[in-house]
């Protein structure tokens, strides 16, 4: 355990894979900082989202509850009033609470970020520089950072790139940023954060969040950056692509299966957005470094806690498909490394970890108790011994195609189902780790699927 409220610090990408981190055997990826952390931590190898999609698994974050519980569903509506963020406990537990960056727990609009400054705070924020992510900052939701590229004669250009690369198509545009390097979205939060860092002088522990908006698409590395991978060296399919349903799997199975794909995606299409996703992560974890670089400055590094995760992953191009919303691993792991004071270092973990087991790591951290109605696991057992057992089974749950569903992942196994019970996904991760074999149906998987469905059904009841 880390020395009583100690200064903690909490690093997010948006739409980062699991496996796409040096220190996860990329072949090709190269993240020295995001690597430093899992050198000094613990990388947790089974992370998995609690949405596979933004403002559900940013909920989870904010509240610790499951998406079934804070009713968040999709990129649409907001918190009830009274819940409750676990930045707020902090604060009233004596921290200073910082937001830099991207948020996205409710809707961006046409609003400057500015306005949205006092529901901020009533979360538990005392400092906010808060940003849009790509889509918004481009559809008008401005904010200090529109401030500055509106001064420099950048945000109409930024404007006039996206709306190209809607007319191109948005999986299709793979170009650089028309913003140099030291103006990308990214760059500004790093930069933000580096100046928080350097100039944060209160007696109070802080809890600083530093979101950024990359790698999510569109695929705009800037700079050097978008030439940093040489797409012909990039693996066009990890896994390899979709495979057809079994003739086992039943009719709505079939449909499900084979819903969002694209007909478009060439291997040279993804071997290029691959390449330049993998830039706008070089960029982030350049600014990791920055980041610690200043902590270090300051006296901050040694009893830091640190926790690096991202909302959710993205299929680039798995199984003919780009972005998120489905079950797929390439979607639903995330990368999640907790780095902290008299813990086993440079260990990885296989525990079934969750976004909603952020809130209890960091309030125990700081010595705030628990809420009795959280849904998470303190991480803390597993810290202090990696073997330690945790969860067996893991819950995520997305709106998509008019239906709300939910997953639920064991060691071993995976299955999806509709909100009427109705499955759709199995897979035995074990035997099929690529996610090719539909197995819904098959008469030697019968027994399983009974069973996982009503552990699911079980997970999503209310609590006694």
């Amino acid at each position: 355990m880390p020395a009583e409220q100690p200064n903690i610090l909490i690093l997010m990408t948006d739409q980062q894979r699991a496996d796409c981190l040096g220190c996860a055997g990329h072949p090709q990826l190269r993240t020295p900082n995001m690597d430093r952390l899992a050198a000094e931590g613990v990388r947790f190898s089974h992370a998995c989202t609690d949405s596979p999609l933004c403002m559900p698994a940013r909920n989870s974050f904010i509240t610790g509850q499951r998406v079934h519980r804070h009713g968040v569903w999709g990129n649409g509506g907001e918190l009830p009033a009274g819940y409750e963020s676990f930045f707020l406990r902090l604060q009233q537990a004596g921290y200073y609470t910082a937001h830099i960056g991207k948020s996205h727990y409710y809707p961006h609009g046409d609003v400057h970020m500015r306005e949205r400054e006092p529901w901020m705070r009533r979360r538990g924020f005392d400092h906010v520089d808060e940003i849009g992510g790509p889509l918004a900052t481009c559809w008008n939701t401005e904010s200090r950072m529109t401030d500055r590229w509106r001064k420099k004669g950048l945000y109409e250009i930024y404007k006039q790139d996206y709306e190209k690369r809607f007319e191109h198509g948005r999986h299709k545009a793979v170009w650089p940023s028309p913003l140099p390097v030291e103006e990308h979205a990214d760059s500004y939060v790093g930069r933000r954060a580096v100046e928080f860092m350097t100039g944060y002088d209160a007696e109070q522990p802080f809890c600083a969040f530093v979101g950024f908006g990359g790698p999510h698409e569109p695929w705009d590395a800037p700079g050097d950056y978008a030439t940093m991978y040489d797409p012909t060296g990039t693996p066009a399919h990890i896994p390899p692509q979709a495979a057809e349903p079994g003739p086992w799997v039943p009719e709505h199975a079939a449909r499900w299966q084979t819903v969002g794909r694209r007909d478009d995606l060439t291997e040279d299409l993804i071997r290029r957005f691959r390449a330049n996703y993998y830039g706008k992560i070089s960029l982030i974890d350049h600014w990791f470094g920055r980041i610690f670089e200043a902590c270090e400055r300051r006296g901050f590094m040694e009893d830091l806690v640190v926790i690096f995760w991202s909302d959710h992953g993205d299929m680039l191009g798995d199984h003919g498909r780009v972005y998120k919303t489905r079950f797929y691993e390439s979607a639903v792991r995330v990368p999640f490394i907790v780095r902290a004071p008299r813990i086993v270092s440079g260990s990885v973990s296989p525990a079934l970890t969750q976004t909603v087991d952020i809130m209890p790591t960091v309030l125990e951290a700081a010595g705030v108790p628990l809420p009795e109605d959280g849904d998470g696991l303190s991480l803390w057992p597993v810290l202090r011994d990696p073997d330690a057992d945790f969860r067996d089974a893991a819950l995520s749950e997305v709106r998509s195609a008019d239906s709300n569903n939910a997953m639920i992942r064991t060691e071993r196994w995976k299955l999806a189902a509709h909100q009427d019970g109705t499955p759709y996904m199995l897979h035995n991760l074990q035997e099929d780790p690529h996610e090719l074999s539909n197995m819904i149906g098959h008469p030697d998987c019968a027994a399983v699927q009974e069973r996982l469905q009503a552990r699911l059904s079980a997970m999503l009841s209310p609590p006694a």
